[in-house]
């Protein structure tokens, strides 16, 4: 692996493994070029829990060999991005004294350290404190309080926390392929992070990513974080959903919710007609409903739209969010889909996809369903570059050597 100019991202949910090596420009901290893609199948994870380690660990080394392959580079450190349904997001209020006369960034990292260090995590391993706001003597809503005059600080922060034993059980997973994990980040904050604008922030915004079997919902207003859920639903439950009621493969299900299901928001949306599953290339040669294959398809995602409703009302900000519902992921091809969230949210709505300009991906990267891996690379770019160098000198060589004995070994 080339050290002056490459990252590894991987992407893990219970239904793929996404690997990415890219090759970035160092004065020109946002131009990205694809070095190498890898997917593999997840079959070892449901509902994340881990089933079986060692399959586990054979997707996650088949989704780096292939992006090796492609990129020609040796990985021997990666970060790692994540959704689980045992994410959980807290509030956390905390005020220190201020030893001279103006805040320095040694004072406002110390108040991050306390709210975290006075809050009770059993069996659960803090990812992420973000802060919400600071408040400066008598000032409130204070974005960055460096360098102000004052005698106390008082911050507010929201700390992401996972499970520790579905964190304990990735990373050895990944490092017994000879692979060190640099940081791990929650797709819940990296989402609305680079989704997001500024502007939206600023005047109020929902950032809705659906994953196979949960959903992150996290609200932003005034450049704050004002609310982050994981709701436990998503769209294998729209898969499972077609399967049952149809008495058909969860393959087909797929297929079927993909290509041929439609959203209604309208009784006379879809008209019955009779659809032969043989036009599918599969191994079903008998015909379904479209109209019925419709209402159980709107019928699940109604029911997500509800849950992010009710959220939205938690807060007060039903029907309140001026800057759009904004939507991730690639499950949102889904056709009128728009329509549906528009009229059930009551919001205007608004599907992100990433925007990569290199040959590969226009091929491979504007699909949304690499957007969370894409988060990834950002985030990691801004705040984790100090701690790449550093890994690499203790770690990338014997790493490195490892590998290539791994792979000669039969």
């Amino acid at each position: 692996m080339s050290f002056d100019n490459t990252i590894t991202t991987i992407d893990i949910w219970s239904s793929k493994i996404r690997t990415i090596i890219w090759s970035f420009d160092w004065e020109k901290k946002d131009k990205f070029m694809v070095l190498g893609i890898g997917v593999a199948n997840s079959t070892a994870i449901r509902k994340w829990n881990i089933l079986d380690m060692e399959e586990f660990k054979n997707n996650i080394d088949k989704s780096l060999e292939e992006a090796e392959k492609m990129a020609w580079q040796q990985v021997s450190h990666v970060y790692l991005s994540l959704n689980s349904s045992s994410f959980d997001v807290v509030s956390s209020r905390w005020v220190i004294a201020i030893s001279w006369e103006e805040i320095t960034q040694e004072d406002v990292d110390r108040a991050l350290d306390m709210t975290r260090s006075w809050v009770e995590f059993p069996n659960r391993e803090i990812l992420k404190v973000i802060p919400e706001f600071f408040s400066v003597d008598v000032e409130d809503w204070v974005k960055n309080p460096v360098w102000m005059a004052a005698r106390k600080l008082e911050v507010i922060a929201r700390i992401f926390s996972i499970n520790t034993n579905v964190l304990n059980n990735i990373r050895k997973s990944v490092s017994d392929v000879w692979i060190e994990v640099l940081d791990v980040y929650p797709n819940l904050l990296s989402s609305p992070e680079w989704v997001l604008t500024r502007r939206q922030k600023e005047l109020g915004v929902v950032c809705v990513d659906i994953w196979a079997s949960t959903t992150g919902v996290t609200i932003y207003e005034e450049w704050v974080l004002k609310h982050a859920v994981v709701i436990p639903l998503g769209w294998d439950n729209v898969t499972n959903d077609i399967a049952l009621w149809l008495r058909t493969s969860t393959l087909v299900a797929e297929k079927l919710k993909l290509e041929q299901s439609i959203i209604s928001t309208d009784e006379n949306d879809v008209k019955e007609k009779l659809f032969d599953l043989w036009k599918l290339n599969m191994w079903e040669e008998w015909g379904i409903d479209l109209k019925y294959l419709s209402q159980i398809t709107t019928a699940r995602y109604e029911e997500i739209f509800y849950y992010i409703r009710e959220e939205l009302k938690s807060i007060w900000k039903d029907w309140m969010l001026p800057e759009w519902a904004v939507f991730v992921w690639w499950w949102v091809k889904t056709a009128k889909f728009l329509e549906s969230a528009k009229q059930n949210l009551k919001l205007p709505c608004f599907i992100w996809t990433p925007k990569i300009n290199d040959e590969m991906s226009d091929n491979f990267i504007h699909d949304p369903v690499y957007s969370a891996i894409i988060w990834t690379l950002l985030l990691s770019n801004r705040y984790s570059i100090e701690t790449w160098w550093v890994s690499f000198n203790m770690w990338g060589i014997f790493t490195s050597i490892m590998n290539v004995f791994k792979k000669l070994l039969p």
